[in-house]
């Protein structure tokens, strides 16, 4: 979706509340993002916990814990 200067909706979560802004409502310390979607947007801690799984398997992978 764009607005008529050619910007796009950006959507933020925000960790403080759980809740998804369109837009930029909240202070930075609180929100994650932004996303293109409210969609993309509401799965920000889920994809968050998703690649830090994944990267805690590299590193151990990296250090050979992994058999």
């Amino acid at each position: 979706m764009s607005s008529e200067s050619g910007e796009s909706t950006q959507y933020w979560f925000n960790t403080r509340t759980r809740t998804v802004e369109k837009g930029r409502q909240s202070s930075w310390e609180h929100l994650m993002g932004p996303y293109d979607s409210e969609a993309e947007a509401s799965r920000a801690l889920e994809k968050a916990q998703e690649r830090t799984e994944a990267w805690d398997d590299d590193d151990a992978e990296w250090r050979g814990d992994k058999g």
